[in-house]
């Protein structure tokens, strides 16, 4: 009878080690969940992103909407779409002349660059 106590007394004391060892790593993961999450957002911030959004689209309505220079040295605007394309339309109905005036134009706007300095070790 003694032996069979024994045995119910160990098996006890191994379920109480595994339910108090499950119960520990619940524990700390339970605790590294909650310490590694972020903060909420404010709704400052979420106020603060709508008016940069407002502000960034109001910009790309303007560049997409009203014509300007970009660089009156080189002779380059900026057109609004509908304008940008009937221009198009018109000039490329003799592709022809449009590619040569296109290579003309990106020559003008992008000129080459200076020869490099002479290297001294050839």
């Amino acid at each position: 009878m003694n032996g069979e106590n024994n045995r119910q007394g160990v098996g006890l004391a191994y379920l109480i080690g595994i339910v108090g060892s499950l119960l520990i790593v619940g524990l700390l993961s339970w605790a590294i969940y909650r310490y590694t999450q972020p903060p909420p957002l404010g709704e400052d911030r979420a106020v603060v992103r709508a008016k940069a959004l407002a502000e960034i689209r109001g910009v790309e309505k303007d560049a997409l909407e009203n014509t300007a220079w970009i660089d009156q040295n080189k002779g380059l605007v900026r057109l609004r779409i509908d304008d940008a394309m009937k221009l198009v339309e018109r000039e490329w109905k003799n592709p022809a002349a449009a590619r040569s005036n296109l290579i003309a134009r990106v020559e003008k706007a992008n000129p080459a660059p200076a020869p490099p300095p002479p290297n001294p070790f050839e």
